[in-house]
């Protein structure tokens, strides 16, 4: 009889990662917190440790003809502090390890690490080792972060209540729109090489794409204010993937507003450009690595002024599901298409 197999794809990438963690079991006290969350949580004593992984490969998660080393250097740790800043917490080490391929030079290696030399400084962690191997086709980056948090400060995905308010940072979708335009500006020097790219008007979106930031700022921001965030995750498979990931550990329901959702006036035109709905680019677009998180309705005032966080929803009744208010007044079901790197 044959032996049932079930494609990868079946599942999806999350579907995976919920499979295998429910046959893991932790074994040792101080695991707090594993598979699940932006990052693992450990207690040590004074304070919980934190440490996430992320893992880059080429050809799914960047292309080498327009991204340039040092901006992936920079961006595949900048995507590591992300989780540690989605936790509430401070990075402090990182491991780098690569595969590389014989296409790869001493030079070229160093051009990715002057990046990662980069985002260390910006971000005040320490590259303290990782390992080194051989790939038989392209480059695959895998970046180990490790951080920390103050214990009644760690957040989680899980923790928003009714009526909390639902929070974004910066501006969304814009990461997404810049990765159509490095596609298109690709297509067209593979039909003609001798065509220069085009990228001036977009350049804001096309840095939003090959080298994002990592929102520590608005950590730090939220610490001073004396807030802690009731649940938070950051925003890299879209917007509305990641409010139903907090939906589903919070056991609440979310309505956000369309009117309210951050978009950059470069994303809006530049969708519209490529015929693309702004409101799905922010919706489903990926790799903007801003916060989402819920804060109760007594910390609203302190926030109400600050220029770089917009409230966009609310949470609600779990029964009453995950809803866009649309601007003409209609409630839609949200729906998540995300990206999804195993699909």
């Amino acid at each position: 009889m044959e032996e049932k197999r079930t494609e990868l794809s079946e599942l999806g990438e999350f579907g995976l990662i919920d499979k295998l963690a429910k046959s893991i079991e932790l074994k040792n006290e101080s695991s707090v917190l594993g598979i699940g969350d932006d990052a693992a949580v450990i207690d040590r004593g004074e304070e919980f440790g934190l440490l996430s992984t992320d893992m880059l490969v080429e050809g799914i998660h960047f292309d080498l003809s327009y991204c340039p080393l040092p901006h992936l250097g920079y961006k595949a740790i900048a995507v590591n502090v992300s989780d540690i800043a989605a936790m509430n917490g401070n990075p402090e080490q990182v491991t780098v390890s690569l595969a590389l391929s014989n296409r790869f030079s001493v030079e070229a290696v160093d051009a990715l690490f002057d990046g990662m030399r980069a985002a260390a400084s910006d971000y005040n962690v320490d590259i303290v080792g990782g390992d080194t191997t051989a790939s038989q086709s392209g480059l695959v980056i895998s970046i180990s972060v490790l951080g920390k948090a103050a214990k009644d400060k760690v957040v989680y995905r899980k923790g928003a209540g009714t009526n909390d308010i639902l929070c974004a940072t910066g501006d969304l979708g814009a990461a997404f729109i810049g990765l159509q335009v490095l596609e298109r500006e690709k297509q067209t020097f593979l039909a003609n090489p001798d065509m220069q790219p085009q990228l001036d008007k977009y350049q804001y979106i096309v840095q939003r794409q090959l080298k994002p930031s990592a929102r520590m700022d608005i950590v730090h921001e939220l610490a001073e204010l004396d807030i802690v965030p009731t649940s938070m995750m950051d925003i890299s498979d879209g917007l509305a993937s990641e409010v139903f990931h907090l939906s589903k550990n919070s056991g609440v329901g979310f309505a956000i507003y369309e009117d309210q959702l951050p978009i950059d006036k470069q994303t809006y035109d530049t969708a519209v450009e490529f015929n693309l709905d702004p409101i799905t680019a922010v919706l489903n677009g990926g790799e903007d690595y801003e916060l989402l998180f819920t804060i109760k309705q007594e910390d609203h005032a302190k926030l109400d002024k600050h220029r770089d966080i917009h409230f966009i929803g609310h949470a609600q009744a779990l029964e009453k599901g995950n809803l866009l208010m649309t601007k003409n007044g209609n409630q839609v079901p949200l729906k998540a298409q995300g990206w999804d790197h195993l699909g």
